[in-house]
């Protein structure tokens, strides 16, 4: 029973994870000019909420 609930524990670090970086994985995977500001951005601010919704809308925008 315990094996179960840590692999549960682990997917679910490892889901937070990738929702956390989701702008940064959308960003690199469009090819964004701007890959490496969108993962700092992402990187420091992504915590607030505000910080992360500004980088996945400038990862879903098109560069020009």
């Amino acid at each position: 029973m315990e094996t179960g609930v840590a692999i549960w524990g682990v997917f679910l670090v490892f889901s937070l994870i990738f929702l956390y970086f989701l702008p940064s994985f959308v960003a690199f995977c469009r090819k964004k000019q701007n890959g490496c500001a969108i993962f700092i951005l992402n990187f420091f601010l992504g915590w607030t909420f505000v910080g992360w919704v500004v980088a996945l809308v400038w990862a879903f925008t098109n560069d020009n």
